[in-house]
């Protein structure tokens, strides 16, 4: 039997514009803990999942980032608590679909930089 190539996913790369404004809003609004930084990287944890967020070293990688769906236990709730942190959202919780018993939500907000990112939960039915 071959062994699996792909093991898991390891890092997600955000594009950022401000390094420093992108810090104060993944840091300070999603909670999300700070592993270090330079001037130009920033690496947060994300239960054993890094997310970078890196000036875009040429004009190829200046583009918004892939979608990233963080896992949340109650959507409403943390629906609420990041409207209190006036992050911006696109939409409010809402069903996208169902796997037997099971409904999964999504709300779909934006960061400072103007990439789109979604909290989801799966709720038994």
């Amino acid at each position: 039997m071959e062994a699996k190539l792909i093991q898991k996913v390891g890092q997600i790369g955000v594009p950022v514009k401000d390094l420093n404004r992108a810090l104060e809003f993944y840091k300070d609004k999603l909670g999300l803990s700070l592993l270090f930084n330079t001037d130009r990287l920033a690496f947060f944890n994300c239960d054993g999942l890094r997310i970078l967020l890196s000036l875009p070293e040429t004009e190829e990688f200046n583009h918004p980032s892939s979608v990233i769906y963080f896992q949340v236990s109650d959507i409403k709730e943390s629906f609420q608590q990041l409207l209190n942190k006036e992050v911006t959202f696109i939409d409010e919780p809402h069903v996208v679909g169902k796997m037997g018993n099971t409904e999964i939500w999504m709300a779909f907000f934006k960061d400072t930089e103007d990439n789109i990112h979604a909290l989801m939960s799966e709720v038994e039915v």
